[in-house]
């Protein structure tokens, strides 16, 4: 018989349940029975029975009770129960009044009051609330522990960083413990730590690559991946990744220098070039780019001319106000949404206009962003205008933005085909005359009847949905005002120039705590799994997005669906429908006043149905990359599993491209993934019109990462500014200590994970970095192998030697070699030094090449020795003398 959950666990296992646990088990194994039975009429499927698969609800209950349950339910703290409850009440803090902890300052100084002590979740918002509480005379104690707050003076209020999420009041000791939600009236989420992610390390990542993939050889060319072979050279076993090229050239490039490689964007994979190996073909083609790279940066440079010229607004910020403002996000924010909050705050402080675009996936935070820059702006004066594309985001945004700014004397209004003539009318006036200081509206804000009183941001949500004449108003306006536009999956023009650095960029890659990625399935249509798919979602409470993007038929598929689920209350939505109608479908829906909404892709921008968790969407072939991906982050906004049917006719009948596209979304489920998703579409649309066709060309020679590459280089070039940082765009730095670095296939058998592990390695910018992988690998993998060890160590000696200027350094038992770009940032000094001193190691070859000392054995003395000259050789770093071991080894040399 099959084994069950109870078969796991120990026998005196204590239950904890809600009151009606036993029903809810009876009520799952009902909707077990009936999906069972809904789904043995399909011929093509024949599920095992539930009787195979379940426990009864008898027995499930029986295994349960036999080690005794603890009900979970309510009490109050009263004479007769002294224990402890739920705190009593909140202490709303009213930022309209003159005194707005007014509550919470009755409650500490009532008579026979407890004891209080204020809780936050982390150091930060610990810090908001004391300054916020200094404001007004209140001065709690900090303390880290239970025992410290016993300790502490009993008639002053104490505050800890702590995770609780409710307060509450005990008898004995008589204490009160207060929470943020208390005081703001949400609930405070908990921050979840998360690795962000870098943009371009995210196009130049390998670990997706596949056997045939084409690749970018910062030196040989392009070529195709072979996959991870394990060769023997000079008595030193390691793993090495094969590259094919023309003619059956052949390169095996070892896993520590995975860096000198990146994936090929830039066209069709499929006709991408193939280069043969110690032709010229590759620097001509390089040639040609550099100088196309360099007509180009003349040409963006031209364009960003006058906005650089003109010198932005300076906004300062209230501190004492934003902090208030801050505190009423009633989450917390994100490591990533933080970091693009610091960056856009101090964007609008200089004295150069902002330009940034933050791209974050559905649902991560990026309206917060936005408020956050709103409300400094609007603070100092001027005037916010937030673009969006459709009506219905406008209105979501208007509720959003009206309940954030409910304290503050901050008029917002909403322009859009839901207002009447004359209500448009008189609100265009009064924004005129500046009595309006945030409007949310379409691109009829663009139009130009609408007159400014004192315009300071354009906040602009998913601009690659507007038309090409409103494109070109943006482009005017990016030359006055300051500009955030917000995106979760920018188009390969958006992304183009976002990397190229011309527009600042900020990249909200970890997701909210609890949020859970989209099960995303390709599925050929099956009215089965459509009934199975909706009755699953509503059985859990929910509801039901059926995408069906033509009008023209759209109430006979709902018609068709009423049939198929008669259980399920079923309404229509597009966008040729009377306003009025369509408004009230979407309230309906957002009230949960029936289960699925048949509709157009009129849902595709912003709205935020939490209770909303599965999406079928019909011919999705027939959709782009970008809207794909839009529309599937409709659900999935809750901490709910969410769910996502792709539906297509007979796959043989689906094009290539749209299947590449399907399966791009299917592949990239993960949170975050649609900075990836943009990328996908790079590589399936070819990069494309960066400024014209003129640059398609040579992007399909090179490939996009390098491409742009030579653009910032150019840029830079042609802006005058300094050129060290990147040394990088024509060489890396190779390192080979003739040493066995390799993880190896006992200690991570997966050569995908393995993959992905060498890729993380090189993309290491630092000492600290590399030092959290390492201890990230320990904590998955076990203790890491002598040979991981060293490819640890000499990652380490790459990344210093790539800062330094070094171009390749190899080293062997019989001496070594040095070579240095020609730009290399080496301080002449200590160069000097060097070879005074240890005249007797070190010496040069010409005038780009240092000799090492021949007779280190161990490969471990090789990388000590090149981590202490490179050391040496920053100016940043004190001299320290030569290690001791080294010395004992070269004995006979000194």
């Amino acid at each position: 018989s099959a084994s069950t959950i109870f078969d796991y666990l120990p026998a005196d296992l204590q239950w904890l349940a809600p009151k009606e646990w036993f029903s809810q088990i009876q009520t799952e194994i009902a909707n077990v029975q009936d999906r069972f039975a809904s789904a043995r009429l399909d011929s093509e499927r024949q599920p095992l029975s539930p009787d195979v698969l379940c426990l009864t609800g008898e027995a499930a209950a029986q295994q349960i009770s036999r080690s005794g349950v603890i009900e979970v339910g309510h009490s109050e703290v009263t004479e007769s129960n002294p224990g402890i409850c739920d705190s009593p009440s909140g202490y709303p803090v009213d930022h309209k009044s003159n005194s707005p902890f007014s509550g919470l300052i009755e409650r500490l100084f009532k008579d026979s009051k407890p004891r209080v002590l204020l809780s936050a979740e982390t150091p930060g918002r610990v810090q908001s609330l004391v300054e916020l509480l200094a404001g007004h005379d209140l001065y709690p104690t900090p303390v880290e522990s239970w025992a410290d707050f016993l300790n502490s003076p009993p008639d002053t209020p104490a505050i800890v960083t702590s995770v609780l999420d409710r307060g509450l009041v005990a008898a004995q000791p008589f204490v009160e413990i207060i929470v943020e939600s208390q005081l703001y009236g949400e609930r405070v989420h908990r921050r979840k730590r998360g690795r962000s992610q870098d943009p371009e390390a995210i196009i130049r990542s390998i670990a997706e690559l596949h056997t045939g993939d084409p690749v970018v050889h910062l030196e040989h060319g392009i070529g195709r991946f072979g996959g991870l072979q394990w060769l023997e050279v000079n008595n030193q076993k390691n793993e090495f990744l094969v590259i094919h090229y023309a003619e059956e050239g052949k390169l095996y490039i070892p896993a520590v220098n995975i860096n000198v490689l990146s994936r090929y964007i830039g066209g069709d994979p499929e006709h991408a070039p193939l280069h043969r190996l110690g032709s010229d073909q590759w620097k001509k083609a390089q040639a040609r780019a550099k100088k196309r790279a360099h007509d180009a940066a003349a040409e963006l440079l031209k364009t960003q001319a006058l906005r650089t010229l003109r010198s932005g607004r300076c906004y300062s910020v209230p501190h004492t106000e934003y902090a208030a403002f801050r505190s009423g996000f009633p989450y917390d924010e994100t490591p990533d949404q933080e970091h693009a909050i610091e960056e856009v705050v101090a964007d609008l402080k200089a004295s150069t206009p902002m330009d940034r675009l933050v791209c974050g996936d559905v649902g991560f935070g990026k309206t917060e962003v936005a408020l956050r820059a709103a409300f400094v702006v609007a603070q100092n004066g001027y005037q916010v205008a937030v673009l969006t594309p459709t009506t219905l985001l406008a209105h979501q945004h208007h509720n959003t933005f009206a309940e954030r700014f409910a304290d503050y004397p901050i008029r917002i209004e909403e322009l859009s085909r839901f207002k009447s003539p004359t209500a448009s009318a008189q609100l265009v006036q009064d924004i005129g005359g500046g009595s309006v200081d945030i409007v949310i509206g379409t691109h009829r804000l663009l139009q130009q009847d609408i007159n400014f009183h004192q315009l300071g941001l354009v906040i602009i949500d998913e601009e690659h949905r507007f038309g090409v004449r409103q494109k070109e108003r943006l482009k005017q306006l990016r030359e006055e005002v300051d500009v955030l536009t917000l995106t979760a999956t920018p188009i390969p023009r958006t992304l183009n120039i976002a990397l190229s650095g011309l527009r600042s960029i900020s990249l909200i890659g970890s997701p909210p705590p609890g949020r859970v990625s989209i099960k995303t399935t390709v599925q050929r249509y099956s009215t089965h799994l459509i009934r199975e798919a909706c009755l699953r979602e509503m059985h859990r409470g929910g509801q039901v997005y059926f995408l069906h993007n033509e009008v023209r038929t759209i109430d006979r598929v709902a018609a068709d669906l009423r049939d198929l689920i008669p259980e399920a209350s079923i309404e229509v939505a597009h966008g040729q429908m009377p306003k009025s109608d369509l408004e009230s479908v979407m309230r309906d829906f957002y009230h949960q006043r029936f289960d699925v909404l048949v509709c157009s892709t009129i849902i595709e921008s912003g709205i935020d149905i939490p209770t909303a968790n599965t999406m079928i969407m019909n011919r999705a072939d027939r959709f782009g990359l970008a809207q794909l991906h839009q529309l599937r982050g409709r659900v999935g906004r809750s901490r709910h599993q969410a769910y996502a049917f792709l539906l297509v006719p007979d796959p043989e009948f689906i094009s290539e491209t749209a299947k590449k596209r399907l399966a791009a979304l299917e592949a990239l489920t993960e949170l975050g993934a649609g900075f990836a998703l943009a990328n996908h579409d790079l590589e399936i649309r070819g990069a494309g019109e960066l400024l014209g066709e003129g640059q398609s060309g040579v992007i399909e020679e090179i490939g996009f990462s390098m491409y742009t590459d030579y653009l910032n280089r150019a840029i830079r070039d042609l802006s005058g500014e300094p050129t060290e940082s990147s040394l990088k765009l024509d060489s890396v730095c190779e390192i080979d200590l003739d040493a066995s670095a390799f993880i190896p296939d006992d200690y991570i058998p997966d050569v995908h994970t393995r993959l992905v592990l060498y890729q993380r390695i090189a993309d290491c910018e630092d000492s600290a970095a590399l030092y959290d992988l390492k201890l990230e690998l320990v904590d998955r993998f076990g203790l890491l192998p002598v040979e991981t060890k060293m490819l640890f160590q000499i990652t380490g000696v790459r990344i210093k030697g790539e800062a330094a200027g070094i171009k390749k350094l190899r080293y062997s038992a019989r001496g070594g070699r040095v070579g240095f770009h020609p730009d290399a940032t080496v301080s002449a000094p200590r160069f000097a030094s060097l070879l005074a001193e240890h005249s007797d190691l070190f010496s040069m070859n010409g005038p780009l090449e240092l000799a090492l000392p021949a007779g280190l054995e161990d490969p471990e003395l090789r990388a000590i020795l090149t981590d202490w000259l490179l050391d040496t050789l920053d100016e940043s770093n004190e001299i320290k003398p030569l290690p001791s071991e080294i010395k004992d080894n070269l004995a006979n040399d000194f």
